[in-house]
């Protein structure tokens, strides 16, 4: 695919294709990684971290904190008792 650079504020910038933004869940404030080689650049998209509900909470000091007067709080939406 062939890229036209344009001049924005002294740096030279080009249009990543839609394609790939959407292939990769990209967008505005998105990071990605440039690796240079030669004449050769390549854009990487960093892996996501994949979360475990059990590691986060081990990560909590004091365990998982509690609010004064929860139990006692009115149903709101469609939660069960």
């Amino acid at each position: 695919m062939l890229q036209t650079l344009h001049n924005a504020d002294g740096s030279l910038v080009m249009t990543v294709p839609k394609a790939f933004v959407d292939q990769n869940q990209l967008h505005d404030g998105s990071q990605v990684e440039f690796y240079v080689r030669g004449t050769t650049m390549t854009i990487k998209v960093p892996e996501r971290p994949r979360y475990q509900l059990t590691e986060l909470l081990a990560e909590m000091p004091n365990g998982l904190p509690r609010v004064e007067g929860w139990d006692e709080m009115p149903a709101l939406g469609l939660e069960r008792g």
